[in-house]
């Protein structure tokens, strides 16, 4: 791909779209440097969830989810764009370079998937069965194997264990003082441009109805969604053939995929990432699909009530916070 230089106005708006990303906790662990042919993103130890992902796993899938959003966004802006993926064997920080390049069209669906990305929202509440799973899943499979990650949709007489392997990696942590000492910090009130605002989390009553996903502090707002008795979300698990720092990059990219074509089919999702953080956890859930693979995110996919109003945004830092001006740098 030819050098092209890309107007600075051009990447400031795909990354105040791309970082839309999910990252665990909303941390929002990247920052980006634009170069003469693009961009180049790297992961910031900084804003790294220590007692929670203390190997940099989910920062890495953070990153390769906010690289996929990245992509889409420029695409819809009429920019083609190649991924130089783990290119400096000695800065593990440096995830990617990206060139590039002015596209000769931009079709109906490079807007729609860009349009997704402001759409989307985790959603922690109780949600209804999707129609035709089986053939929802393949199709949202299909988008995670273009990034060369497996999904495995959960049969629904595996859910009661899944749902066991839930409160037992809760039960694991329970006396973790790191581990809890984040998880309040990353949702407490004084959110501002990170984490999760408490508007974002559900209450006792509602976690009760929700037999997958993390126990984050409980909220005391009036209970919601009380049409939906208990959650019959589909469950999708993304998984890798192996623990390479590339193979984890692209389950985030793949995450970034399987979220937007969800959206766009109009459906609810939730990112769940406790169960893959245990050890015991992550072979519970590869038996439970199935495979050889290595699980690395759990997804909930299903249908919010059509009058309910969806979760708010989460905020998002200022996008000159995460981005800086070194269009002279090599790559």
């Amino acid at each position: 791909m030819p050098a092209t230089r890309v107007p600075t106005e051009t990447i400031m708006d795909a990354l105040t779209v791309a970082c839309r990303a999910p990252s665990l906790h909303n941390s929002q662990p990247w920052r980006w440097v634009a170069t003469e042919r693009g961009v180049d993103l790297f992961a910031d130890p900084r804003r790294m969830i220590r007692a929670t992902d203390s190997t940099g796993r989910e920062a890495l899938i953070s990153c390769g989810a906010v690289l996929d959003h990245f992509r889409v966004a420029m695409a819809a802006a009429g920019w083609d764009t190649v991924v130089r993926r783990l290119p400096d064997p000695d800065n593990p920080l440096h995830i990617a370079c990206v060139d590039v390049a002015a596209a000769p069209r931009v079709t109906a669906q490079q807007k729609a998937r860009a349009d997704a990305i402001l759409l989307r929202r985790t959603d922690r509440l109780p949600m209804s069965a999707p129609q035709d799973w089986d053939g929802l899943a393949r199709a949202l499979g299909d988008a995670a194997q273009r990034a060369s990650v497996q999904a495995h949709p959960l049969a629904d007489d595996a859910r009661g264990a899944l749902s066991e392997a839930c409160h037992l990696a809760e039960t694991m942590r329970m006396y973790d003082s790191g581990y809890h000492s984040e998880l309040f910090w990353w949702t407490a009130d004084f959110v501002a441009d990170d984490g999760i605002p408490r508007s974002a989390l559900i209450s006792a009553a509602e976690s009760d109805r929700v037999d997958v996903g993390r126990a984050f502090p409980v909220t005391g707002h009036p209970e919601r969604r009380g049409e939906v008795e208990d959650d019959r979300a589909g469950i999708l698990v993304l998984s890798t053939e192996d623990d390479s720092r590339e193979s984890v990059l692209r389950c985030g990219e793949a995450l970034s995929a399987v979220l937007l074509d969800a959206t766009i089919s109009g459906l609810a999702t939730c990112t769940v990432t406790h169960v893959t953080e245990v050890p015991s956890g992550r072979d519970t859930v590869a038996s439970l699909v199935g495979t050889t693979a290595i699980p690395q995110v759990i997804v909930r996919v299903g249908v919010a009530p059509a009058l309910a109003a969806p979760p708010p945004p989460t905020p998002r830092r200022p996008v000159r916070e995460v981005f800086e001006m070194n269009r002279g740098a090599p790559c």
